[in-house]
């Protein structure tokens, strides 16, 4: 097969976003090749049913063969910039990406919080509690887990509790009539000669969200075409999960983006104890929004002291108050309690 010009390929890595982690990022390795195509495809949809015919239909796994993927893993690449996949090395947006109106979106909010420049800080809607959604979830650089099974895979960002579910050879199904933050996914397993076992996967019904933090909006039209599959990274010398994603979005782009997203095993995150915990959005609730005389948004925090301050933690008043104050056994961290003397 050869390779359409109908996508627009751009090889993505992620950075590890939080500052001073207890995790250093990993050496980066190198990218797999894009997966060609020989047609353009005027839809998502279409591109999936293309590669059900391609694969014959597929392959149906038990228990014993379906690939495991357990263990924690982190996306395994990294960019200067967050904005690298829409903006040049001198900061201009490139061109004949993104539709007049959606272009036109992104410079509004490079305008008003110069985002390019700070990647995102001044304001993200992570800090309202939201999911990061699709497509973010592909690269948020915190750990995950992917669980699959014969009739489903289980794909967990612990960020958000943002967690995706594949549904193996079935339709869509949406009784909600509504979108989702992680959309409707649904999916097939099969041999690939040259990759072994891919898993593919269309998404629909996704939320209007971002690429990133920063980065261009995406619309409610967005849909995903996706392979997945284990890739031997030679040049750092170890098994990696690598996904070929075709992004769908008729408000937001030209045409379909092709993007390539790595994972990582951390053996050093299972080595160290770490578990993926409830992500509890109580732990948000001090923040709230501020614009300057220019109308840019920024993303305050009260702090311990503060009027409003409500302690995430947990106190009985604040978090129980249909409880007595005082009420034992209510502390919501008594291993901390034992161990620091917090002044507040």
């Amino acid at each position: 097969m050869t390779l359409s010009k109908h996508f627009k390929t751009i090889f993505l890595s992620v950075c590890l976003a939080a500052s001073g982690s207890v995790f250093a990022q990993p050496g980066q390795g190198n990218l797999p090749d894009a997966i060609p195509f020989p047609m353009e495809f005027e839809t998502s949809r279409e591109h999936y049913d293309y590669l059900m015919d391609h694969y014959k239909g597929g392959v149906q796994h038990d228990y014993l063969s379906v690939p495991k993927w357990e263990g924690l893993w982190s996306t395994s690449a990294h960019q200067a910039r967050n904005n690298l996949l829409f903006m040049d090395e001198d900061n201009e947006i490139i061109p004949g990406i993104l539709t007049e109106e959606y272009e036109a979106a992104f410079r509004y909010r490079l305008d008003l919080g110069n985002q390019a420049f700070n990647a995102g800080v001044d304001y993200d809607r992570l800090t309202t509690c939201e999911p990061a959604g699709i497509p973010r979830w592909f690269r948020e650089p915190y750990v995950r887990e992917f669980l699959n099974t014969p009739t489903y895979s289980l794909w967990h960002n612990d960020l958000a509790n943002d967690t995706r579910r594949i549904y193996i050879n079935q339709e869509h199904v949406n009784i909600d009539g509504t979108h989702f933050a992680a959309g409707d996914s649904i999916g097939f397993w099969a041999e690939d000669e040259e990759l072994g076992d891919v898993l593919v996967v269309h998404a629909e019904d996704i939320y209007p969200a971002d690429f990133f933090r920063g980065m261009p909006p995406t619309s409610n039209q967005a849909e995903t075409v996706e392979i997945w599959y284990e890739w031997w990274d030679a040049e750092s010398n170890e098994m990696k999960i690598a996904v070929n994603v075709y992004f769908y979005d008729a408000l937001m782009l030209e045409e379909p983006l092709n993007i390539i997203y790595t994972y990582r095993y951390r053996q050093d995150m299972e080595d160290a104890g770490l578990r993926i915990r409830y992500w509890e959005c109580a732990q948000n609730q001090n923040t709230y929004l501020t614009f300057d005389e220019e109308g840019r948004p920024n993303t305050q925090y009260r702090l311990p002291g503060d009027p409003g301050y409500l302690d995430p933690r947990g106190t009985p008043s604040t978090r129980n108050p249909d409880l007595p104050p005082g009420l034992t056994g209510q502390e919501k961290s008594p291993v901390f309690d034992d161990q620091f003397d917090f002044a507040f």
